[in-house]
């Protein structure tokens, strides 16, 4: 059986990360993409990262071009992009695709462990938000309009 620490990924800048690396963390996993309408949610995600990083929290961040084609950039033009604009030092990931047959692992076990309104497993825009404990169990999904801020309190009770 998969956990989340069986699952391997690339950086933006492309060396492979086991997810093992973050285990006995809190992660909060996000797809994100540089020209959504909620793409100034970065700034409230490098906050939290901030706000909680030293106390074992991490902001996964992987961005995805599935979703009105707002992820076009290549991965040096999104690592500059999210730092230049919203001053991210949380960790990126390589371009992925989060729906569909070529979803990313990581990506399908995170929607079968938490689907989302009404049970569905698909993932319906940028900025779907997984909140982890820190013994790996996928605890909550949280939806593109729901703000980094209002997740905040959630992340403290788990730290």
């Amino acid at each position: 059986m998969s956990t989340l620490y069986t699952f391997s990924t690339r950086t933006l800048g492309g060396e492979a990360v086991s997810l093992e690396r973050y285990r006995g963390k809190v992660l909060l996993i996000v797809n994100t993409a540089s020209e959504c309408g909620f793409t100034p949610q970065y700034a409230g995600l490098q906050q939290l990262y901030e706000r909680f990083g030293g106390r074992g929290f991490e902001v996964l961040g992987f961005p995805c071009n599935q979703f009105g084609k707002q992820e076009p950039g290549d991965a040096a033009q999104i690592g500059s992009f999210c730092e230049k604009n919203f001053g991210v030092t949380f960790p990126l990931f390589e371009k992925i695709d989060v729906k569909g047959p070529h979803a990313h692992p990581l990506f399908q076990y995170l929607t079968d462990e938490r689907r989302g309104l009404f049970g569905t497993k698909a993932i319906k825009w940028n900025f779907t938000k997984f909140l982890v404990d820190r013994q790996g169990n996928v605890l909550e999904r949280y939806a593109p309009k729901t703000k980094p801020e209002e997740i905040a309190a959630r992340i403290e009770a788990l730290l």
